[in-house]
């Protein structure tokens, strides 16, 4: 066959006989050729010119010389191809936990980020008034922000690196090997979460102070530190919600006990920096009632929801 018939002939024919090792070659270049991803498995010498050139070359450990040992990119040690099965599997599952991972890191800090560019720029009208030598009120101090990521991006983050993989993964097409590891879709979700996090953290803020949209009558350092709980509990939230881009975050809620850990004892430290006298110094917070912990729990609950109806909607379109 010419070279036009062969990559023709490829994307219908599964199995070959007879063929010599320029016609291995030759079979992994036509299927190159049209964008595939091509692993090829070989135990012998006449397999070593085509083990070199697919993508993935896979030698056997016991039958395979060590010529075709040599030429591959890995050996499969007890020769089952169900471990390959098995390896592309785990791959997948990695490659789906760094997404989840950056997914929620990068929805947090923009999220951080904008409580703070919208809690300068709207200042008047959510109610922050600089007090007297102050030339702007901060919704949030320097050391709340610093708690945040401290609580967020260490125990909660590692957690979800040890998600279990989707059950459907080996079902999904392969991904094309030039795509981002971020792509559009997920950028979108990722300024989208971070907005309504801030939203609702500004309008819990808001919700306290006196003035601004929603009048409140608590003093300065009680809308703090609402916003501040806010905060983490959405993060915290979100966590949840990062585990998939389509997928409700209430699908397999418990499968992983590290990321309930980790979440639970965020949580507690966050009391401790609330209740405890000697960190409410430090932090500038003052205790908390039942109200304002349903005014925290309500507004940190919209990052929930949102996310729920983008997956909704994303699962039937």
């Amino acid at each position: 066959m010419n070279a036009p018939d062969l990559r023709r002939a490829v994307r219908e024919v599964s199995v070959y006989a007879r063929v010599s090792p320029e016609h291995k070659l030759r079979i992994v270049e036509a299927l190159q050729q049209q964008g595939e991803v091509v692993a090829m498995t070989g135990d012998g010498v006449n397999d070593a010119p085509a083990l070199k050139r697919a993508d993935i070359g896979v030698a056997m450990g016991i039958a395979g010389t060590d010529v075709s040992k040599g030429a591959a990119d890995m050996v499969l040690a007890d020769d089952n191809f169900a471990s390959i099965l098995a390896a592309v599997e785990e791959g997948r599952g990695i490659y789906g936990n760094i997404q989840k991972f950056l997914r929620f890191l990068l929805s947090s800090n923009v999220g951080e980020v904008l409580v703070m560019f919208f809690g300068v720029v709207f200042a008047g009208s959510i109610g922050l008034r600089p007090e007297a030598g102050e030339p702007l009120m901060l919704p949030l101090l320097a050391t709340m922000i610093l708690w945040v990521n401290l609580l967020t991006d260490s125990g909660p983050a590692l957690a979800l690196g040890m998600d279990a993989a989707d059950p459907h993964v080996m079902r999904r097409p392969p991904r094309d090997p030039r795509s981002p590891a971020i792509s559009p879709a997920m950028w979108r979700d990722i300024l989208g979460r971070g907005t309504v996090m801030a939203v609702a953290t500004l309008l819990a803020l808001d919700a306290v102070l006196p003035a601004g949209l929603i009048p409140g009558s608590g003093s300065m350092a009680e809308a703090r530190t609402v916003a501040f709980t806010t905060l983490v509990l959405a993060q915290l939230v979100n966590v949840f919600c990062s585990r998939s881009d389509e997928a409700s975050a209430f699908r397999g809620l418990f499968a992983n006990p590290w990321l309930w850990l980790a979440v639970v004892t965020s949580t507690l430290l966050q009391l401790v920096v609330v209740y405890v006298p000697g960190f409410q110094k430090a932090f500038a917070t003052v205790p908390l009632g039942p109200r304002d912990w349903a005014l925290c729990l309500a507004a940190a609950s919209a990052v929930l929801w949102s996310s729920e109806i983008v997956k909704f909607v994303r699962r039937r379109g």
